[in-house]
């Protein structure tokens, strides 16, 4: 029977000072270690300003990149499995926004590149990630023992068919490194990282950057937790903040008894479409 673990989520404040972003991302990852986390995330482009311009020079790659080895250093140090939020991965002539996923001994678990880039226009906000960043063409899934972790990079996690895959694959979380701003945060957060938790019954990590007024680009913050019922374990604030919570095995067998959705009773979609024609 897997037993339970904690995960936490490290809400940090991201800079133009790309080495300073790396040192207090460190900090916090020792910290969430120190306070019993067996797993810990980082936000998304943690050691870059959310600017598009930026990514390429922010960019780097694996396994020499400095943030890169940062991460299996820490992760190495602490005995833990560490989601390194994402940041800008050069390779060839491609940059990726991509989450390495180490684990105890510094060894890479996995990496998911953004498969959903995102390319939008809000009220007074334009972006288009794919002028700079290549998308990923794969979901991702890692086994580490005792815990079997989904990743995705923010805009992923509107896309419910990407999560349900998560969940068929045995993820018991979905680790979700985002920066919402400060429109599509108030509005759909909260709602979207409840949502993809009770459709596929497992716990949700959702890890914000802090909130900096002074940025081009303003994230909501708010990290979270959420359980397989829905229910919102730990919330931080805007600030830089360590959130932790227990991740319980026997809490999502619960659930799936109480609402027998994954796998018992799957429907194959596309079966249903095919027979219609």
């Amino acid at each position: 029977m897997s037993m339970e673990y904690n995960l936490a989520v490290c809400q940090l404040k991201v800079s133009v000072d790309k080495a300073d972003n790396i040192a207090r991302a460190e900090k916090m990852v020792r910290e969430a270690a120190a306070m019993g986390a067996r797993v810990v995330t980082l936000p998304e482009m943690f050691n870059s300003p959310y600017q598009t311009v930026l990514f390429p020079s922010y960019a780097e790659s694996y396994p020499d990149g400095e943030t890169v080895r940062m991460l299996a250093r820490v992760a190495n140090e602490a005995g833990i499995i560490l989601v390194g939020g994402s940041i800008p991965e050069r390779d060839g002539a491609f940059v990726y926004n991509t989450s390495f996923i180490f684990g105890p001994g510094g060894r890479l678990l996995g990496r998911h590149r953004k498969m959903h880039l995102f390319d939008v226009d809000l009220p007074g906000l334009s972006i288009r990630e794919s002028s700079t960043l290549g998308p990923g063409a794969e979901y991702t899934v890692v086994d580490a023992g005792f815990a079997k972790l989904g990743v995705c990079i923010c805009f992923d996690v509107r896309f419910p068919e990407l999560a349900r895959l998560m969940a068929l694959a045995g993820a018991q979380v979905m680790v979700a490194p985002g920066a919402f701003n400060m429109i599509t945060g108030p509005a759909h957060w909260e709602l979207t990282m409840r949502a993809r938790a009770v459709d596929n019954q497992f716990y949700v990590a959702a890890a914000s950057p802090a909130r900096d007024e002074n940025d081009k680009y303003v994230a909501f913050g708010h990290s979270m937790i959420v359980d397989p019922w829905g229910e919102v374990l730990q919330k931080a604030g805007t600030d830089e903040e360590i959130i932790i919570a227990v991740i319980d095995p026997a809490r999502i067998d619960e659930v799936k008894g109480r609402l027998p959705l994954l796998p018992q009773r799957r429907i194959d979609l596309y079966e249903l479409v095919w027979k219609k024609e």
